[in-house]
């Protein structure tokens, strides 16, 4: 890991669950209620949390013991998505700091975006239920590209949009998928120690520029680049 950041930083690119908008809430309510739908008892939201960052069939092998790609899954992943899809935003909102933060970064004129591997058709409605969907320079979802993170194809897809070089680029994620698409992609990296990592998670290993723990530690960077 370097030991600080070095270079003007123009854009800054978040992942969306865990280091953009704390998700879990929800995630963790429509998973339990599949559960109860199957008889089964719900998880405890500590449990579920660190899976979230991993997606729809993370969240399916965690609740019920299967694989993922099995015939048993699909439909219970599907259930899982539509239940979610109706209740996303009862519960999620921005980590606490990020809504300033981007302030900061709309008024001194840094454009913003988001480069997620959730799908279109939940990225889309979460990011108007949160009032941001215009104010995003870029939306970027897991299902914009052929290919989603760690391929670094979304991440450039984001720097095209916002017509920036991918070193004036500084990408935020909280799961190790994210660091390597940024560094592929060529951009800055930093993880959101405040997101879902688990504690098998060794993000000082994961070749980022730096870690944070707190949204508003982001304005440091630019400031210091």
């Amino acid at each position: 890991m370097n030991d600080g950041p070095n270079g003007a930083i123009r854009t800054v690119l978040f992942d969306l669950d865990g280091t953009f908008a704390d998700t879990a809430p929800d995630l963790a309510w429509a998973l339990n209620q599949v559960l109860i739908a199957h008889g089964r008892a719900p998880l405890p939201f500590a449990q579920i949390r660190p899976v979230v960052s991993h997606g729809g069939k993370a969240l399916i092998r965690l609740g019920f013991g299967l694989d993922p790609e099995s015939a048993e899954a699909a439909p219970l992943r599907q259930q899982f998505l539509d239940l979610y899809r109706d209740n996303i935003c009862r519960e999620t909102r921005l980590f606490p700091g990020l809504s300033e933060v981007l302030d900061t970064l709309d008024a001194e004129g840094h454009p913003w975006g988001i480069v997620t591997n959730k799908p279109a058709w939940l990225t889309d409605p979460l990011m108007e239920g949160l009032g941001l969907r215009q104010r995003a320079a870029c939306i970027v979802s897991g299902d914009t590209t052929s290919r989603p993170k760690p391929d670094p194809t979304p991440v450039l897809h984001a720097c095209e949009i916002t017509d920036t070089p991918p070193e004036a680029c500084l990408y935020v994620g909280d799961a190790e998928r994210d660091i390597q698409a940024g560094r592929r992609a060529g951009t800055r990296t930093l993880v959101a120690l405040f997101g879902y990592l688990a504690d098998s998670d060794r993000p000082g290993q994961w070749g980022a520029d730096g870690c944070i723990q707190h949204p508003k530690e982001i304005l440091t960077w630019l400031q210091a680049g």
